[in-house]
């Protein structure tokens, strides 16, 4: 079957989920939401989902409505509960990122030198707390060097060279997974830097190299997989009958 790079993004966000457990999926943005329920409605039925305000959903309603308006609640969360489930470990993020580095610290916070900012953006947020409680994974909608640059302005997310430097509580539970862009499939070799490990349909290492600002290993890079046929059925019919994912990435 015929697929989009979207649809592409999407099944690598829902992988990212694989084999998590009963954990809430945490995501920021329109390809890691349709891939968390793709991941719920394939390999992964134990994860929790959330509607994005206060209820955990067994049976999300399509994309662009709220709980009012469909979908099966299971329970009510207050926004204090979200809290307990971070610091517990029982949570899995795939957050934006304005910035990320070599080592996959994250920045969301602002751009230009933090007493005088060229750019302000939304703060750190929970950045911090995820990353020293849970696995967490990016998305990233384009892939420039703009965002992956030699050195973030303010560290939100915690990266691997930082938590191995504080070390004790802050490494103990700091677990950084993938990065997803609309190029490829990132993750981090041994020493913590990040490396390619696949590019997408009709993309070359050599175009991600490219649009990286830092050197990025490749040589082991492989092709993403191309979502399935029940995966393509799911996201067109049941999960995303807009195409909202096309406004966010396009071809």
């Amino acid at each position: 079957m015929e697929f989009t790079r979207a649809e592409v993004c999407i099944a690598a966000a829902s992988d990212s989920w694989r084999g998590a457990g009963e954990v809430l999926a945490h995501a920021v943005g329109t390809v890691p939401v349709i891939g968390a329920r793709l991941a719920r409605l394939t390999h992964s039925p134990d994860l929790v989902l959330s509607d994005g305000e206060a209820f955990f959903m067994s049976e999300p309603p399509p994309l662009g409505r709220t709980a009012a308006h469909g979908g099966v609640i299971e329970a009510w969360v207050p926004f204090r509960g979200v809290f307990d489930v971070l610091q517990s470990g029982r949570r899995q993020s795939m957050m934006g990122a304005s910035q990320l580095d070599r080592y996959g610290n994250q920045n969301i916070s602002a751009i230009g030198d933090w007493r005088r900012p060229k750019r302000q953006l939304i703060g750190v947020r929970g950045a911090p707390g995820n990353t020293v409680n849970h696995r967490t994974n990016y998305w990233v909608a384009r892939h420039s060097p703009k965002v992956f640059v030699e050195r973030v302005d303010i560290v939100s997310g915690v990266g691997n060279d930082r938590a191995r430097a504080a070390g004790g509580a802050a490494l103990r539970f700091h677990d950084l997974g993938v990065v997803v862009t609309d190029l490829a499939v990132l993750d981090y070799a041994p020493d913590g830097a990040l490396r390619i490990r696949s590019v997408h349909p009709g993309v070359t290492v050599e175009e991600v190299r490219r649009n990286t600002g830092f050197a990025i290993d490749g040589a082991d890079a492989t092709e993403t997989r191309a979502p399935t046929p029940e995966e393509l059925r799911l996201i067109r019919e049941v999960i995303d009958p807009s195409s909202a994912r096309a406004r966010e990435v396009a071809g």
